[in-house]
């Protein structure tokens, strides 16, 4: 665990402003934008005060620990009052706990709007921060290579997982795979994070520490003792013929699959909750380029012990609906069929603010960048009847929010 260090009595100061224009717009450069849009709400940071940094099966138990003992520290000065300001830190967090790169990063400068309210937050006592932007970069020319897990191993991944559960070994388990696309420069945060925004405009589009996506999915959002979270498990893309919501909600392998996910989540979510209402049915929601089954799911918190957002994500990551069912044999099969670091994919990515509010969606749709290099990854849900084939074209269908994000203009 690395904490950064932090001098006694920092000052940290948010004030309404009027309605800043485009939020991903004013991120002022590449280096490390921070980001939790939807549409024109949302709250986008720069610059970097502490960051909380941990690995393990303990990483949500101590990030919570250092942003409490970092936020008592502050003097806090909240002219607007409402989820998101005040401080706040973006947050990422790893699939596994094995993994390295978990994370709570606080900005020296937000910018916020929910509700048609906007407000900037700053921290320090001088006068307000004022920062050009510079042109964002656009991609350059792109060649895509093999990750650490292929498109033919990913299909033998399947195939062996669904032999597993017709022998009865699990039920359920989210294989992924990844691919490079490499340029010949650095890549721009902002020009993946500005085109994926404005193709998911339904979607959380996010970017901490280099990874940028825009996922359909929340993990958990907690406002004033309410807990909801959106599930989405069971897919379907287009060119799989007429009617795609009519044929997502008519199949079996995907209704049982989506249940799995939602039934996670609320087991989690109970032992947490005075109340909690389940959606009996799922819906659709459709999106540019797959369509998914989609519950959302809403609850009371223990009024008596609240937990906070980031005890909420250790109780419920990863649902079924990344990882699988029962969790710890899904978890294995996962480790041992893919044979690679997810790292933060598919991992509670968001924000969190003071008094333990905030939103976490579920990373997915993304790419971590590395210097020229942008490891794309896409998983789908395996049940004892899935095809190979198949499940590697949903894979793909996945892939085609980034990759045309990072290829617009050539």
């Amino acid at each position: 665990m690395t904490i950064a260090p932090l001098s006694g009595g920092l000052g940290v100061r948010t004030r309404l402003i009027d309605d800043p224009g485009r939020l991903i717009d004013l991120l002022p450069d590449d280096q490390n934008p921070l980001s939790w849009v939807r549409g024109s709400d949302g709250l986008v940071g720069w610059g970097e005060v502490a960051r909380f940094t941990g690995t393990g099966p303990q990483r949500f138990t101590q990030a919570d620990a250092w942003w409490q003992s970092f936020t008592r520290r502050l003097r806090v000065t909240d002219d607007v009052q409402v989820p998101g300001t005040g401080p706040v830190a973006f947050a990422s967090f790893t699939f596994a706990d094995s993994s390295e790169g978990s994370t709570l990063v606080v900005p020296r400068v937000l910018v916020g709007r929910r509700d048609g309210l906007s407000w900037v937050t700053e921290f320090g006592d001088g006068p307000p921060a004022v920062r050009a932007v510079s042109p964002v970069r656009p991609t350059g020319t792109l060649r895509f290579a093999d990750g650490m897990l292929p498109v033919a191993g990913y299909r033998t991944a399947v195939a062996e997982a669904v032999r597993r559960m017709r022998a009865g070994e699990l039920e359920k388990a989210c294989l992924a795979h990844d691919l490079l696309a490499v340029g010949d420069e650095p890549f721009d945060p902002r020009f993946l994070l500005g085109g994926l925004a404005e193709r998911y405009p339904t979607c959380w589009s996010y970017a901490v520490d280099r990874l940028v996506g825009a996922t359909p999915e929340l993990l958990v959002r907690r406002t004033a003792g309410v807990v909801e979270s959106r599930v989405l498990a069971g897919t379907i893309w287009p060119g799989s013929g007429d009617n795609l919501s009519g044929q997502l909600l008519g199949s079996a392998k995907d209704r049982h699959e989506h249940a799995l996910a939602v039934d996670s989540l609320a087991d989690a979510l109970r032992p947490l909750c005075s109340t909690l209402d389940v959606p009996e049915q799922p819906g659709v929601i459709a999106l540019h380029n797959v369509s998914h089954l989609s519950s959302d799911v809403r609850g009371t918190l223990d009024p008596t012990d609240p937990a906070s957002l980031l005890e909420l994500a250790e109780a419920v990551h990863p649902t079924a609906a990344v990882g699988g069912t029962p969790r710890k044999a899904a978890l294995r099969l996962i480790t041992e069929l893919e044979g690679m670091d997810r790292g933060r994919y598919a991992g509670p990515v968001g924000w969190v603010d003071s008094s333990g509010d905030g939103e976490l969606g579920i990373a997915l749709r993304c790419a971590q960048l590395d210097g020229p290099v942008a490891r794309l990854f896409a998983g789908c849900g395996i049940v004892a009847d899935s095809d190979p084939h198949k499940e590697a074209r949903e894979a793909a269908a996945k892939m085609v929010a980034v990759r045309d994000a990072l290829q617009a203009g050539n």
